[in-house]
């Protein structure tokens, strides 16, 4: 057990180094260069490192024998000497000698440039080194990073670094700066953003939790317990409570909420509350601006059929957003407009997405996840909007039509007395064509860069628009601000799960996140956990191994933990466990089959020695039926045996074998009296010799049968395995069989037997190819 005897006495000043986007320092992190650690470690408080005193310091000692009791004494005065050692976590106390600010900190890393310290932007702004704001702030995404505003440095900064040991902290309190937040809305973030990110808290701080890209709750540390500039905030328990920071601020937060609440999803006021899809089935619903309203999709023809997304508007002059993507190991998150597989932004009143048979997202997909997404540009101002009704459907799609046959509505085949006017594309008949075109050149116009056409004098046309560097158009002011939100932005659109990805376009943002975000979550195939899919010592997505294994970097490196093959007992690492089964059932499809025992009544297989010869001179015989027949004579010919097969025989049909389980009915006396009630009476020399000769005749066709008595046990497997492969055509009946033989079926009472029927089939699966399966 260490103690400490007294504390951590450490001072220094550092330049504070440029930023560097790659190298983003999040929460309350810094970093300092390697000289600080050994200063660090030499100012360390001297601690004593207690001892286990029953365990012998030396080889030799021996306690019995005291001339080995001195070398003991020196090795104990050696090793329990006191230690220096850095307390755990270091914190530091920060300050900017030109403003005197104050913020506490806790360590990343000891990698800084000497002389240099590296600071999150966090810390740069509560020192007043960015923008000059004049409160403490720390900004956080929803994936942990954080974000500032200013970072750049213009001149080099001396910030003056203390060692300060912080208390554990027990409660904090904290007063929101803004009213009408709801608890469910930002206490799960407020939680993660203060373990992911935070080894400290400084009393005055404002705690800034971004939600998405819009909301943002602002928290004021304004207590804090034990009393103090700041505390510690790891491995403690530590309660946390919010308080208004007046009166007013309470009652606006009340009515927000009472406001909201009319407004929940699943009222007449709010936006759906979601559900199941069904093929063939519609869903009617309606959305808020700037909420989701999410269906799963669980069942689906997956015969080879794809699937269509239709989504109706309710409204001309709405913006909806149509998303779907699909749950498994590889995408877990709900699609929103920066996350998702397959989407659609544009403007028409009538969308769909078509996803493919052969569409390689949908082959381990557990659930199709589809979100109806209403597009805001500002939430104060969409509250007093009414929801957006919408018609969704899911079908199976029809490969002869394409995506947008049903969508857009195009002019009709002309008849033969028709004609196609050239202004509005319509068919006319040919003796109204110049009433029709005198009016139609008077009151419309047609748009040759969309083939629409429009009244002249109408609001729709007036407020028509293309986009001067895509095919996108529109007929409202506010698609066109849509549009040019989404894909030409003012500025990039950071990803909030990295700090190494911009994407000058919402959708490729989104194809980012579900692609090669580092912080985009898988289920791991080897630790069955909800993991990112590329940790901070992964691989990257570029390596060889990566790319070649189709694993991601998390799981090629997580499969590199071994495991034993339950076939074989090798040591495999889990990322080979696939390949090296592969190998074993390559093993067990090629397996040539067993070859049963000749005697019609065994159970058991034969064990073939090399070149098969064992097989020609047992006669096709298990070694337990070959067994009361071998002799050493020398019998190159086969007579002998012939004779001794001939003799047992005999012996059948004269005397019968005596056992009451016997079966042979055809060749044995007892078997008839079992089978027929009675004691048969047997037969004489002349009345069986005709039944043997023919078989005797043949013994040099090894695949006759012979009729030989055997135990209970082999004949009860011979008789199972003949029912199982009756009614199992899984197999052939070689290897029922010799799984039979291998689990030691045929005796114990019934419900032994189902057991050792179980694990019959499960040797089966292991070792036995079925019926018709090749290697491939």
């Amino acid at each position: 057990m260490a103690t400490t005897q007294d504390s951590l006495n450490w001072s220094a000043q550092y330049q504070v180094a440029p930023s560097d986007r790659t190298a983003k320092l999040q929460g309350d992190k810094i970093t300092l260069p390697q000289s600080a650690l050994e200063a660090l470690l030499a100012a360390a408080p001297v601690v004593s490192i207690g001892k286990d005193s029953s365990r012998p310091y030396t080889s030799t000692f021996d306690p019995f024998n005291p001339y080995t009791f001195a070398a003991e004494r020196e090795a104990r005065q050696q090793l329990s000497d006191r230690q220096q050692q850095l307390p755990h976590p270091l914190t530091f106390r920060l300050m900017n000698p030109q403003n005197g600010r104050i913020v506490y900190a806790g360590i990343r890393e000891f990698s800084a440039e000497e002389n240099q310290m590296r600071l999150s932007a966090v810390l740069q702004d509560a020192l007043g080194l960015g923008s000059g704001s004049s409160a403490v702030t720390r900004e956080q995404t929803p994936n942990g990073d954080v974000e500032m505003g200013a970072s750049d440095i213009a001149t080099p900064q001396v910030i003056t670094v203390h060692a300060k040991q912080l208390p554990k902290g027990t409660y904090v309190r904290l007063r929101p700066l803004e009213a009408g937040y709801d608890p469910e809305d930002w206490k799960s973030l407020l939680e993660r953003y203060l373990r992911d990110n935070f080894t400290t808290l400084t009393k005055g701080e404002i705690l800034s939790i971004r939600s998405g890209r819009r909301e943002k709750y602002q928290f004021l540390v304004d207590k804090l317990e034990p009393d103090g500039e700041g505390i510690c905030i790891v491995d403690t328990d530590l309660e946390v409570d919010i308080e208004a920071l007046n009166e007013e601020q309470a009652r606006e937060t009340l009515s927000r909420k009472l406001a909201k609440g009319q407004h929940a999803p699943g009222t007449t006021q709010g936006s759906s509350a979601g559900g199941v899809l069904i093929i063939g089935e519609q869903q009617t619903g309606q959305v808020l601006a700037g909420e989701y309203v999410d269906y799963e999709l669980k069942m689906w023809p997956r015969d080879g059929q794809g699937i269509d997304f239709d989504l109706e508007l309710g409204l001309d002059e709405a913006e909806l957003d149509l998303f779907v993507s699909p749950f498994s190991s590889r995408q877990r998150a709900k699609p929103r407009d920066d996350e998702h597989v397959f989407g659609d932004f544009s403007s028409r009143s009538s969308k769909r997405i078509r996803l493919s048979a052969t569409n390689v997202e949908l082959e381990d997909a557990e659930t199709l996840y589809v979100s109806i997404h209403a597009y805001s540009e500002s939430t104060e101002q969409d509250k007093s909007l009414r929801p957006i009704p919408f018609v969704l459907r899911a079908i199976a799609a029809n490969p002869e039509t394409s995506n947008s046959d049903s969508i857009n509505n195009t002019a009709g085949t002309p008849l033969i007395d028709e004609v196609i006017c050239k202004n509005c594309q319509q068919p006319i008949p040919k003796r109204t064509l110049p009433l029709h075109e005198a009016f139609c050149y008077r009151n419309n116009i047609f748009c040759r860069k969309c083939n629409q056409v429009f009244l002249k004098n109408s609001p729709t046309w007036k407020t028509h628009w293309h986009c001067p560097h895509d095919a996108s158009h529109g007929n409202t002011p506010l698609s066109q601000r849509k549009h040019n939100l989404i894909y030409h932005p003012p500025t990039p659109y950071p990803c909030p799960g990295c700090s190494s990805f911009d994407a000058p376009t919402l959708p490729s943002l989104a194809h980012h996140r579900v692609t090669l975000c580092p912080t985009k979550e898988i289920l791991c195939q080897f630790c069955h956990l909800v993991v990112p899919q590329q940790g901070p010592d992964d691989p990257s997505f570029v390596d060889p191994e990566v790319l070649m294994s189709g694993l991601t970097p998390h799981e090629l490196a997580d499969g590199a933990r071994t495991t034993e093959c339950h076939l074989c007992n090798k040591i495999v690492r889990l990322r080979d466990m696939k390949t090296h089964l592969m190998i074993h059932d390559r093993d067990r499809i090629s397996r040539p089959k067993p070859r049963m025992c000749s005697n019609a009544l065994c159970g058991r297989t034969v064990k073939t020695s090399t070149e098969g010869r064992q097989v020609v001179q047992q006669l096709g015989l298990c070694d337990e039926c070959f067994g009361p027949l071998y002799v050493s004579s020398y019998d190159p010919e086969g007579k002998a045996l012939k004779r001794r097969v001939e003799r047992r025989m005999l012996q059948q049909l004269m005397a019968g074998c005596g056992k009451r389980w016997c079966r042979n009915a055809d060749f044995c006396r007892t078997a008839r009296g079992n089978m027929g009630g009675g004691e048969d009476r047997g037969m004489s020399a002349k009345e069986a010799l005709p039944l043997v000769k023919p078989v005797i005749d043949h013994l040099d066709n090894i695949g006759d049968s012979l009729f030989l008595c055997v135990d209970e046990a082999s004949q009860r497997r011979r008789e199972i395995a003949s029912l199982l492969a009756d009614t199992d055509a899984e197999y052939e009946p070689e290897w029922w069989v010799q799984a039979l033989e291998e689990v030691r079926a045929g005796t114990g009472s019934e419900a032994e037997l189902e057991e050792k029927l179980v694990r019959a089939r499960e040797w089966l699966g292991q070792n036995a190819p079925r019926r018709g399966e090749v290697v491939k």
